[in-house]
């Protein structure tokens, strides 16, 4: 048999696929061979020692602030924090398990045109840095619904602190489900355990340590993530015979996809689907999601602030990065024989955790370091889910109609931390509906995210917009979106339109040691929309404008809200609305008028010509005493 070829062993009852290149070893057991994809006693030490060090993080904290019983300081740290550690602890959040599972398997399946999504990083950032920072700091809020109530009206806050919640408790049982559905697939792992432990373990650190145990319990699970996606890449290169292999394996197989510029909003990823509608999608998650906005307003100062989405847009690019260049992995090792087509695994989502147990088994520990790299990202995320949402409730829901003492507020932050634990791991049932984990999160964000994302942004730039446009704003951005988020799950967009990538069984080889001298070569058969040849397409038949690309579900939502907000404010005199400067953006606010203003001073100072109208009255002097012509003052 040719090296690099794949066996497919088949003895009683188990069947396991290997990769033939000095990695497989036969074991006499019962005539069996043993299934190289399973844990050994070094993987769980290292997966438990994940959990133990998170919720150890938990007790820590909970010990050193003993004295302490402010829900200030528990929810928002004091307001204290430096940059750097909120900006590791925001890129672990952002870095859910869904990334390191979905992302790869993105680009296994569509290529690597999803590496795009850099340039949404660093739009989005800057427009956070500039429109919505100097608007919170100002404020001093801990809860951005507060500013719906200040800017419109309590009707608007309340229902948009409804949409925040069903927002993330929706997607926190995504991050729960995904990565326990793909371990007891692929290691045999209790599904309902797994989603269990981790729910447990989030909510007793959120619930002992507040904010500053989410923040450095993220710093440490940050590293166990890049640890463990470093592992994989490296030892795949390695038994691909290096980097310029897996590139030329993925030009071969079309991955490399990047110059499709198509204008198509119905198209799953183009360079504009992806740059548009994924920038207005993380303008939504990093400007107006608690679960962000959260961590940004705990820095000290908004100096430190910018600094730390600055730090955390480069580490959102890292990420990216690798998880492309580990799909692109992926398809070096399986282009000859894809394991979903071959019906080895049931959704893309396990292609990672079904990589990782069929090349890593000979070093014991890396595959648990992997399997604790995903489980990093679902705690990360979903602890920063429990916090955002005892936030929300306690400043939006309780303070407001109860005169609680402080005492009693911490204690019931504590309270809600439990209470929302448990409704995470619940939501994780609801999750099995939506498909893949990257898309359905993508669905629920901008369903629920695009409309808060557009009344937001009404109050910030239109100074003419009032209570009425405010509120019918977020009705109208909701309404649209979720029907389009609907339809886009009852009909989902034909290839014709996603345009799936080919994949091929061509070069598995099955044997079952029954009959040692007996070659199988009918496949088992899974349904999937991706072929073993490579796929024709035909013309788009009927109408699909039902179906627009996920990414773009946002921005309908945003641009309704926006849109109806400003209509409906214009007809009931919104013209003659007076609202306080606080609360919308200054030219003052922009680094870029600070910027302007430092080198226009400079420029004048060197021609010899000083700025008198860069404070205004204050460099413009006082009249002079020898020479007042009354006539000319009156």
């Amino acid at each position: 048999m040719p090296a690099g070829q794949r066996d497919l062993f088949e003895g009683e009852g188990v069947v396991i696929l290997r990769w033939n290149k000095g990695l497989v070893q036969q074991t006499e057991m019962s005539g069996d061979y043993l299934v190289a994809g399973s844990f050994v006693i070094a993987d769980f030490v290292v997966f438990a020692l994940t959990l133990v060090v998170s919720a150890a993080v938990g007790f820590y904290f909970a010990w050193a602030s003993r004295g302490q019983q402010s829900s200030r300081d528990f929810l928002t740290a004091g307001r204290k924090l430096t940059a750097l550690p909120v900006s590791m602890s925001m890129t672990a959040s952002y870095m859910s398990s869904i990334t390191v599972l979905s992302n790869p398997a993105e680009v296994y399946c569509f290529g690597a045109i999803f590496a795009y999504l850099c340039v949404s990083y660093v739009l989005s950032t800057v427009v956070v840095s500039e429109v919505f920072l100097p608007i919170y700091y100002r404020l001093g809020i801990n809860s951005i619904y507060e500013y719906l109530e200040l800017r419109f009206n309590k009707a608007t806050r309340l229902l948009g602190t409804v949409l925040c919640i069903l927002n993330i408790t929706l997607f926190s049982g995504i991050v729960i489900y995904g990565p326990a559905l793909a371990f007891s697939q692929i290691i045999d792992l209790d599904l309902w355990g797994g989603i269990i432990s981790t729910g447990i373990v989030c909510t007793l650190y959120c619930t002992l340590g507040g904010l500053k145990a989410v923040v450095w319990t993220d710093v440490f699970q940050l590293g166990i993530m890049l640890a463990g996606y470093l592992a994989v890449i490296v030892q795949a290169v390695i038994l691909q015979g290096g980097v310029h292999n897996i590139f030329s394996d993925a030009q071969q197989g079309g991955r490399l996809n990047f110059l499709d510029f198509d204008i198509n909003p119905l198209r799953r990823h183009t360079f504009w689907t992806i740059v548009i509608g994924a920038t207005f999608s993380w303008i939504a998650v990093s400007g107006t999601n608690q679960t962000m906005v959260q961590r940004i307003i705990s820095c000290k100062s908004i100096t430190h602030a910018r600094v730390a989405i600055y730090i955390n847009m480069l580490g959102l690019c890292t990420f990216l990065t690798g998880s492309v260049f580990a799909g692109l992995c992926l398809y070096s090792v399986y282009k000859d024989c894809d394991p979903w087509t071959a019906g080895l695994i049931t959704a893309p989502d396990q292609l990672m955790p079904y990589l990782v147990m069929d090349i890593m088994t000979g070093y014991p520990g890396l595959p648990g370091l992997f399997f604790a790299a995903v489980c990093s990202g679902s705690l990360s995320t979903v602890s920063s889910s429990i916090n955002a949402l005892a936030a929300v409730t306690l400043e939006d829901l309780i303070k407001p109609y109860t005169n609680m003492s402080e005492k009693h507020l911490f204690w019931m932050s504590k309270g809600l931390s439990i209470f929302y634990g448990a409704l995470c791991i619940s939501m994780a049932g609801l999750a099995s509906v939506l498909g893949g984990m990257m898309q359905a999160g993508a669905i629920i964000s901008s369903a629920f995210g695009g409309p808060l994302f557009g009344v937001v942004t009404l109050g910030i730039l239109c100074p003419f917009a009032n209570s009425k446009g405010g509120f019918s704003s977020l009705v109208s951005g909701l309404l649209v979106s979720c029907g389009v988020s609907i339809a886009s799950v009852i009909y989902p967009p034909p290839p014709e339109m996603t345009r799936p990538l080919s994949l091929t069984i061509d070069g598995c080889n099955f044997t079952t040691t029954d009959s040692p001298n007996w070659t199988s070569t009918a496949f088992p058969t899974q349904p999937t929309f991706i072929t073993a040849t490579t796929a024709t397409l035909q013309p788009l038949q009927g109408d699909y404008w039902h179906s627009p690309s996920y990414l773009y579900i946002g921005i309908i939502g945003a641009v309704t809200s926006v849109s109806v907000g400003l209509l409906v404010s214009l007809l009931t005199g919104g013209l003659r609305t007076r609202v306080e400067s606080r609360l919308t953006l200054l030219k003052e606010d922009t680094t870029l008028y600070h910027v302007f203003t430092f080198i226009k001073d400079r420029v004048m100072r060197r021609a010899g010509k000083p700025d008198l109208t860069e404070y205004g009255e204050e460099k413009a002097g006082n009249t002079n005493p020898a020479f007042c012509d009354t006539d000319t003052d009156l």
